[in-house]
């Protein structure tokens, strides 16, 4: 099997700075698992070539001192040949289960891509069934959330650029698609849902961006339907007096880029409702203070976790009396896929107790939808720079 030499020392420098974070973390290893692709964390980290043919059980031990090791099928032995270790192959089950003994013998707790009761289902992806055969050798098995963002989520300078050319596309582009409203209605013209989605697509096209699904233009009551999405027979007419809210979400389409995701709000009238403006003010104070948290715990160098930040925006909505109507988390880490795999806001849909991390990206995106009348949510993204400090990209909403 023919591999780049820049790939190889990649991967051993890889395994070197994971080995150093498991001794800080006090594990005695990390023992990655997959079966037909059902780990992408472990085909993502390791590197793994995208034609490479695995289509039975495989394991590579990163122990926290020491040489990896790699367990394979017989009838793949050589799939994994370019990651450093000593190899291990099996051909039954049994095999297989007495191998997983051998390698972890001197082991006591190791990280695998796993959630108690799944508190956190984006990283537990390894099987009850593998969980228990690993126990049965002997060891604690413990997440490895907190261990794995360190090489899932955090962004060097390229991405970075990558976050904030896609947070300029999407600023401009909801500017844009504003205008298009305001200019259909003035002109006595119709304009629906869908053809403002239309023209949003178009946009991420003349600016070389790409999305995999949306946008999101939702009208009054579809508003308050969070992820509401217009086809041509769902969509409805925007009409003067109307509230519209617009999602938008892309990324340069260049390899490794990252995205951006900002969400608007607006009315085709003079200016909101007193009940609109009610409730932007709500959902408005609650982002603002939870940025608040975020910044002067990244000032202080003091740990801040997605389920604290959630949970103050939360409350905030909670005690307006909104909390029914708050139906979602109150934001989601970014990378390469828009719903990354890092620390989201979040201890209502999952209790997620990650660290954010420098060098990372989120949305912050409260909301409140009101059933039957309009829904109300603010978004833009935070980068979290290596310095500590806090940057907001893709424009902010100050109001209506």
């Amino acid at each position: 099997m023919f591999v780049q030499v820049d790939l190889k020392k990649d991967i051993e420098a890889k395994i070197e700075e994971i080995q150093k974070r498991l001794r800080k973390y006090g594990l005695d290893g990390w023992l990655l698992f997959d079966y037909h692709g059902s780990n992408r964390f472990a085909h993502d980290l390791l590197a793994i070539p995208p034609n490479t043919v695995l289509t039975r059980r495989f394991l590579y031990w990163i122990p926290a001192r020491g040489e990896p090791e790699k367990v394979l099928h017989t009838i793949e032995a050589d799939s994994l040949d370019y990651l450093p270790g000593k190899k291990h192959l099996y051909l039954s089950w049994s095999e297989l289960e007495a191998v997983i003994v051998t390698i972890l013998k001197k082991a006591k707790t190791i990280a695998m891509e796993y959630s108690p009761r799944n508190n956190n289902p984006n990283v537990s992806v390894v099987d009850g069934g593998t969980i228990e055969v690993v126990r049965d050798a002997g060891v604690e098995v413990v997440s490895s959330a907190d261990l794995l963002q360190h090489f899932t989520s955090v962004l060097d300078e390229k991405q970075i650029e990558s976050h904030l050319a896609a947070a300029e596309v999407l600023s401009k582009t909801a500017r844009r698609a504003w205008d298009l409203i305001a200019d259909q209605l003035r002109a006595g013209k119709s304009i629906s849902e869908y053809d403002v989605q239309q023209f949003i697509l178009s946009e991420f096209i003349a600016n070389e961006c790409v999305t995999d699904e949306g946008p999101i233009c939702a009208v009054n009551d579809h508003a308050a339907l969070p992820h509401y999405m217009a086809t041509r027979e769902t969509s409805r007419n925007i009409e003067p007096g109307d509230f519209i809210l617009i999602d938008l979400w892309c990324k340069k389409d260049l390899p490794h880029a990252i995205y951006s995701d900002i969400t608007r709000v607006a009315v085709a009238a003079p200016q909101p409702t007193p009940r609109q403006q009610e409730i932007f003010e709500i959902v408005k104070h609650a982002q603002t203070k939870s940025i608040e948290l975020i910044r002067s715990r990244l000032k202080s160098g003091k740990r801040v976790t997605g389920a604290e930040v959630d949970d103050l925006c939360r409350n905030l909505i909670k005690e307006k009396g909104y909390g029914p109507n708050f139906t979602h988390r109150s934001g989601h880490n970014i990378d390469t896929n828009v719903h990354g795999a890092g620390a989201n806001l979040d201890n209502f849909e999952t209790c997620d107790h990650r660290k954010l991390l420098p060098a990372t990206c989120l949305s912050i995106e409260p909301g409140i939808y009101l059933p039957g009348e309009f829904g109300v949510r603010l978004e833009y993204n935070l980068l979290i720079r290596d310095d500590g400090t806090l940057q907001i990209t893709g424009g902010t909403e100050e109001s209506i």
